[in-house]
């Protein structure tokens, strides 16, 4: 893989429902303002891409963050971070699923949820079956869809600003500072974790880097990779914010879908929902091939039962087939029958555990590089934009019992790593115990 292969998979697997759905809901929280919620994502993000991409340069592991944290750290720390991936990434999938479903009935109302659920996740697999060369392609291809559904919004969004179509009310700029900050400091630092979200992924780069027929091309890839983001997020939710008055925008639109509304363009509504469904799916599938890279190095390096990394016939170990499909279908199943609200708490903390990652990435690199003073900067300031888009959570009432599931979450897992801590100690001690002296 080429280093500006990697850079399209980037952006395919990272532009997803959060940002084509979530960011409305931001924009409801802090107005116009989000634009600097991205921006305070976009860096951090950099940070840990670069952490990580420089780790992987320096020696290309199999099993990417969790292989470094493990490297950095000891078992516990690889044991830990990979399960802790394992279960967000699988409760995330459980939801893009539910949604996929959802935006897929907009069409065709009378089709039942799990049916069009089962269809997505039949459809995933058989991607990952094929093999990581076709993921790649399918990914650039998304991509490019997803990239084309947003310049068709940033050029009709221009055409509308510039008087050349017209519609029902006028451009609505924003003029005043509660116009930019509606809710003061307190929405801004809230919403944050929304800007976040739109950039989740980049852990399944550093998986996918060691596939770059030069490892010490992967910073490249990330920078290019994250200014393609930044440009596309910054210029088309600007524009959005400019054109519509933040109180417009909902939970349950798209904001491009929102902002175009006044200019009855019969066309937006089902092109946006056309990307929703291909940015669901291609962070879906994204998510396959992390959970299921994870589970594989787990088993390789005793941390998961062997089994888990035995190859048969197919490209992908049975047993790590069947666990993922248990854990998919249990979520979707959660999804389905849970009240609505209980379930985007379970996935908000899903989304929480990504990020406790991150930290993790940021960590393990001052113990595997040897870092600049300028590093250590760069990644002590990345830590804490991360640390401020978690503690966000706690100020907003849909978010703050998710910031407590994931703390539970972390409970069980750490409580689980201690106890298998505990009995790696143990046997280490029996295999270095001497030899009886006649």
């Amino acid at each position: 893989m080429k280093w500006w292969h990697l850079s399209l998979f980037g952006v395919g697997c990272t532009i997803g429902t959060g940002f084509f759905l979530g960011s409305s809901l931001a924009i409801k929280m802090t107005g116009p303002s989000i634009l600097m919620a991205f921006i305070i994502a976009a860096i951090s993000t950099y940070f840990v891409f670069d952490a990580l991409s420089k780790m992987t340069s320096k020696e290309p592991l199999k099993g990417g963050f969790r292989s470094y944290a493990k490297k950095a750290y000891g078992r516990w720390a690889g044991f830990s971070s990979g399960w802790v991936y394992w279960c967000s990434e699988v409760l995330i999938m459980g939801s893009q699923m539910t949604a996929l479903s959802i935006f897929s009935r907009f069409w065709f109302p009378k089709v039942p949820l799990w049916l069009f659920a089962a269809g997505y996740a039949i459809l995933g697999l058989v991607v990952l079956l094929i093999g990581v060369n076709v993921l790649n392609k399918l990914e650039n291809i998304l991509a490019l869809l997803k990239i084309a559904a947003i310049l068709m919004f940033i050029i009709i969004a221009c055409l509308a600003i510039f008087g050349v179509i017209d519609g029902d009310r006028p451009i609505q700029y924003p003029r005043s500072r509660n116009d930019i900050l509606p809710h003061g400091i307190k929405g801004l630092w809230s919403s944050v974790i929304f800007a976040f979200y739109a950039f989740g992924g980049i852990e399944i780069l550093g998986l996918m880097a060691t596939n770059l027929k030069d490892p010490k091309e992967a910073p490249k890839a990330g920078r290019v990779m994250l200014f393609t983001l930044m440009l596309i997020y910054i210029l088309s939710i600007g524009l959005a914010v400019m054109m519509v008055s933040w109180q417009k925008f909902n939970a349950k639109e798209s904001p491009f879908v929102v902002a175009l509304d006044a200019f009855h363009l019969s066309f937006v509504p089902h092109i946006f929902n056309g990307a929703l469904i291909i940015a669901g799916f291609s962070t879906m599938v994204a998510s396959l091939y992390g959970v299921t890279s994870v589970l594989v190095t787990l088993g390789e390096e005793g941390d998961a039962p062997k089994s888990f990394s035995r190859k048969g016939k197919l490209k992908v170990p049975i047993l790590t087939l069947l666990l993922t499909m248990v854990g998919i279908t249990a979520s979707v199943v959660s999804a389905l029958l849970m009240p609505n609200q209980v379930y985007e708490y379970i996935t908000t903390a899903a989304g929480l555990m990504l990020l406790y990652n991150w930290i993790f990435i940021l960590a393990s690199s001052r113990k595997i590089l040897e870092l600049t003073s300028m590093d250590k900067i760069k990644y002590t300031i990345g830590t804490i934009l991360i640390l401020i888009a978690v503690s966000g959570t706690i100020f907003h009432e849909t978010s703050r019992p998710g910031f407590f599931i994931s703390l539970a979450f972390l409970g069980v897992i750490g409580a689980i790593t201690l106890i298998m801590n505990l009995k790696w100690n143990k046997h280490k001690k029996k295999v270095l115990k001497p030899w009886p002296t006649a």
